[in-house]
C-alpha cells in the first residue's frame, strides 16, 4: 500500500502529513526502495543488474558503491568487471546477491527504504556484512524494517508489533525494552525466533 500498488479500503496513509493519493505515483515510487529476501537478478551484465539498464550512471560511481557495500573482493574476482554476465540462480551466493540489491538501492538514493526480511536467508558471516551495509543505507533516510529476528531491529527507533493484521504494540524501542509488561520485552526474554516461528 505504501507504493500504491493498491489503496486501502478505509483510512489513509500519510507521509509527512501528505496523503499518498496526493503524490504522483512515479514521484512516490522514485522516493521508495523495497528490499526483500528474494533477490531478482537478470540474465545481463553486473552493470545492468545494478542500474536496471540505466546507462547514465558512471562506472566510477557504480564501482565506488560496490566497494562501499563490501563487495570489493567479489568484484575483483569478476572475469570482465562490470561487463561480467550474471546468470540468475548461478555464480553468486545469496549474500552477494543481496549486497548487489543494496548497491541498486544506494544508487537510487531513496528517501524511504523498506527492508522486508532482507537478511533472513543469510549465513551469520554474510549477515554481518549485509547488516553493515544496512547501517550505511539507513543513514539520513527513513526506514521500515519488517523482521522476525532481534538482530534486525536493534537499530530501530520505534517498534510496531503486529499479529494477524492487528497492531499489538507500538512505541519507542528503548521505552518498550524498559517496560517489563511490554510485548517487545516478552519477545526479548523468550527470543523472538522462538515466539514468532
Amino acid at each position: 500500500m505504501i507504493v500504491r500498488f493498491y489503496d486501502p479500503l478505509s483510512g489513509g496513509i500519510y507521509i509527512n502529513h501528505t496523503s499518498l493519493k496526493a503524490i504522483p505515483q512515479n514521484e512516490l515510487r522514485n522516493k521508495i526502495a523495497y528490499v526483500t529476501q528474494d533477490v531478482q537478478l537478470f540474465n545481463a551484465s553486473v552493470r545492468d543488474n545494478i542500474t536496471f539498464f540505466n546507462n547514465e550512471i558512471e562506472d566510477s560511481v557504480i564501482i565506488k558503491t560496490i566497494y562501499d557495500m563490501g563487495l570489493g573482493d567479489w568484484f575483483e574476482n569478476l572475469n570482465d568487471g562490470l561487463n561480467t554476465l550474471i546468470q540468475p540462480g548461478g555464480g553468486m551466493s545469496s549474500g552477494e546477491a543481496q549486497l548487489l540489491t543494496l548497491v541498486r538501492v544506494f544508487l537510487k538514493n531513496p528517501q524511504l527504504v523498506i527492508l522486508d526480511e532482507a537478511s533472513s536467508r543469510l549465513d551469520p558471516v554474510t549477515e554481518k556484512l549485509v547488516d553493515s551495509a544496512f547501517v550505511k543505507l539507513m543513514e539520513g533516510r527513513s526506514c521500515i524494517i519488517i523482521a522476525h529476528r532481534l538482530g534486525t531491529v536493534q537499530k530501530a527507533d520505534d517498534i510496531l508489533i503486529m499479529e494477524q493484521g492487528s497492531i499489538l504494540e507500538y512505541g519507542e524501542r528503548e521505552k518498550l525494552i524498559k517496560d517489563k509488561q511490554s510485548k517487545f520485552n516478552e519477545l526479548l526474554s523468550y527470543g523472538i525466533e522462538e515466539v514468532l516461528v
